[in-house]
């Protein structure tokens, strides 16, 4: 219930509740430095040189304070009446859902010149706490074996985890953090004196930007401190990210609220003292300002009311006005003083508006047509019978003759079919009035139902479940990633509640005789060929897949469509930073940095047909 699942995220959860706990400390000035291990045994560390957890005894409670941390939950200082002034752990119940779920967790506390050990199984003691002697310095140290009985393999990835602490430290200005992986011996380490300015020019580093410098604000208003850094670039897509108390609020929230209103008002306040908005002229829209902006927005607070366990949305409502405040007051004192860079901001604002009033019809059209009446749905959808949303799918396939044979190989109760035509639009590097023009995409839209740009709507999804369905060559995964691209900037909504899938169609068919197989990797194939080498001398046929049009309706039902049979990936957004990133490397106008990719990973390729 508390870290959200027992699959690879919720076993990064864990991690980061710990890691939380350190930051809590730099939070409160009494920490630096942050340092996280992951054992070749599958334990993690994690070291702070904070002021140690308590080990005296709890009035409470009698037992000593280190222990009611780390077994009562709500026990945390946090929640001590005012230990720390803002906190980032999970509703001070982090450290010990930790405990629980470990087979074996060890609490190393170096206070006051000594060290004191405690030892866990499952979250039960299994000794008092005991001192192990001197220390120098001070700080805490926890390292926990996550439970195998809960979460199978102890699958973390290096990677993952590694970003989550790069943006930490963007977070935590000064804080050194140091990331080290002993199972392949690798090892990171981040400081970042410009915090978060440093976070927004690492984001737009492959981008051009309209002003050098990003905007920085760092204001303490009431009880609340606000961070925000932003800068415009010259795409067309919003890059903004959200933090409360370091935690990534990926849903937004009201900080989000503040800091939209506060730009919106302020650029359209100074474009009409400055003459670049008229009398007659409309004002710009969120859309308009917010077109090819990157921002990190990061507040601070005592007591964050969160949405959720997992702290997807922050709901204070005085944090609103608390950021609206410090991003107006300090946006309009920037814009007066730099008058050159506010003229090519408001700039880019009005062709994004001029943009936007071109696209209004198609977008009307598109909305008309979202609503659903059978009448107006795309002619080429193949649509199911069954109209609950919770148990249909539909398959977006490539081509008119994959999309054939999925017509006639799907079950018409609960599947309905979508051909499209080759390669959609690069929504990447084209703004919304050309992306609404483009045939396929507004087939899409119009299918789906959920609608586009500020109207868009989850709730009106017609479908549970949109597979993607290509081709196994390099086209077909062109036109996957081209899916991709719009799917992640215009449909976000719908790919983070999980309702985008990727079909796997096979590579390989392997036969011998009357025996065949289906396969899925050359890993697969190479196993079932050497299997029927040795049952029978007869030659191995080995076919391979590289189009959907090659199988027959029966044959693409059996490996790609029955859902008793079929591999299907669901597509989620781990990180959407890093997300961003590469769909901006991969698709965007810059080619050095694609260039740098491809030469990069050139030799672990996979599937490439020459």
């Amino acid at each position: 219930m508390y870290i959200g699942s027992t699959d690879q995220r919720g076993l990064h959860h864990l991690v980061y509740e710990v890691v939380d706990n350190a930051i809590d400390e730099a939070l409160a000035g009494r920490c630096d430095f942050i340092a996280v291990t992951m054992h070749a045994d599958g334990r993690v560390s994690v070291e702070d040189n904070g002021s140690g957890i308590p080990i005296d005894i709890h009035e409470q409670t009698g037992r000593p304070a280190l222990e009611v941390v780390m077994t009562i939950l709500h026990a945390g200082g946090k929640f001590g009446g005012g230990v720390y002034k803002v906190s980032g752990g999970l509703h001070g119940v982090g450290v010990s859902v930790v405990n629980a779920l470990s087979e074996h967790l060890m609490a190393e506390v170096r206070r006051d010149g000594s060290l004191y050990i405690q030892e866990y199984e499952r979250g039960k003691p299994t000794g008092p706490v005991r001192l192990a002697g001197p220390s120098a310095g001070r700080g805490t140290t926890i390292t926990f074996l996550a439970d195998t009985q809960i979460f199978g393999e102890l699958d973390f990835s290096f990677d993952i985890l590694l970003q989550r602490f790069r943006e930490m430290a963007y977070l935590n200005r000064g804080v050194r953090l140091k990331f080290v992986d002993e199972r392949d011996d690798r090892e990171a380490s981040f400081y970042f004196d410009g915090g978060i300015v440093s976070f927004v020019r690492k984001l737009n580093s492959s981008r051009a930007v309209v002003h050098p410098t990003p905007i920085s604000v760092d204001r303490q208003v009431g009880d609340t401190q606000v961070e925000v850094a932003l800068q415009y670039n010259d795409s067309f897509s919003e890059m903004v990210y959200s933090f409360a108390n370091t935690i990534n609020t990926v849903d937004g929230g009201t900080h989000i609220t503040g800091f939209r209103s506060a730009l919106t008002k302020t650029l359209n306040d100074y474009g009409r003292k400055s003459g670049f908005l008229k009398d007659a002229d409309g004002n710009l829209t969120g859309d308009d300002v917010r077109e090819g902006l990157t921002a990190i927005i990061s507040v601070k607070l005592p007591e964050p009311q969160f949405e959720g366990q997992t702290k997807a949305k922050l709901g204070n409502a005085d944090v609103r006005t608390h950021v609206e405040t410090a991003v107006g007051e300090s946006l309009a004192q920037y814009l007066e003083e730099n008058p050159a860079e506010g003229r090519r901001i408001i700039e880019k604002s009005l062709t994004a508006a001029r943009a936007r009033e071109a696209a209004r019809k198609a977008r009307e059209l598109v909305q008309r047509k979202s609503a659903f009446d059978g009448l107006t749905l795309p002619g080429k959808l193949a649509d199911c019978s069954d109209k609950d949303p919770d148990h249909c799918e539909v398959y977006i396939v490539e081509g008119d003759s994959a999309g054939g044979s999925a017509k006639q190989g799907r079950d018409r109760r609960f599947q309905a079919v979508l051909p499209i035509k080759g390669k959609i639009l690069n929504v990447e590097r084209a703004r919304a009035d050309k992306m609404l023009a483009n045939e396929e995409i507004r087939t899409i839209i119009t299918a789906l139902g959920v609608g586009f740009g500020e109207r868009f709507d989850l709730s009106k999804l017609r479908y549970n479940r949109v597979i993607l369905m290509a081709d196994a060559d390099v086209d077909g995964s062109h036109i996957r990633t081209l899916l991709l691209t719009f799917f992640f900037r215009h449909m976000e909504p719908l790919v983070s509640a999980g309702h985008l899938f990727i079909a796997q169609p096979p590579l390989f068919r392997v036969s011998s005789g009357r025996e065949s197989f289906w396969c899925y990797s050359d890993a697969e194939k190479d196993s079932h060929v050497a299997e029927l080498q040795k049952k029978s001398r007869r030659e191995v046929g080995i076919q391979r897949y590289k189009g959907l049009g090659e199988m027959n309706p029966e044959q693409l039902w059996d490996t790609t469509m029955n859902p008793s049979t079929r591999t299907v990936l669901q597509v989620h957004v781990e990180d959407a930073v890093g997300a961003d990133g590469v769909f901006d490397m991969l698709m965007g106008e810059s080619v050095p940095p694609r260039k740098r990719f491809i030469q990069t990973h050139a030799k672990s390729v996979r599937n490439l047909d020459i």
